[in-house]
């Protein structure tokens, strides 16, 4: 069974930093794309960033491109979203999730099979 167990959420003002953190656990996630997503009230839930096995090739959506990054620590099996100058809309629930991809899988995939309970990540005016 595939488990994804986020941390690292909060409360902060806007202009500052968080860094999330997703621990995977269950089998070995080579071959497994790692993603974030986000839903905030009365919205859909939206991909955030992706990051491919090994970790060469990455996905930022346009509105955190430049403020976000996501990275990955294959020995640890853990994802991580580096969150810097927050702004208020970026308040909502972070989830990850992770999908198997092969050559052919486009990118950034969809279809995401297996997802953690998600952290709440709230940014103050």
């Amino acid at each position: 069974q595939v488990q994804l167990v986020e941390s690292g959420g909060g409360l902060v003002q806007a202009g500052g930093s968080l860094r999330l953190s997703c621990a995977a656990s269950g089998r070995t996630f080579s071959s497994y794309a790692l993603g974030w997503f986000r839903q905030a009230p009365g919205k859909e839930r939206e991909l955030v960033a992706a990051i491919s096995w090994p970790g060469a090739r990455t996905y930022h959506a346009d509105s955190v491109r430049g403020r976000f990054t996501i990275s990955r620590d294959n020995g640890k099996n853990t994802v991580y979203l580096q969150m810097n100058s927050l702004k208020p809309e970026d308040t909502a629930v972070y989830y990850c999730a992770a999908r198997e991809v092969t050559m052919t899988t486009a990118w950034p995939p969809s279809g995401w099979r297996y997802w953690g309970q998600g952290t709440q990540v709230t940014v103050s005016s």
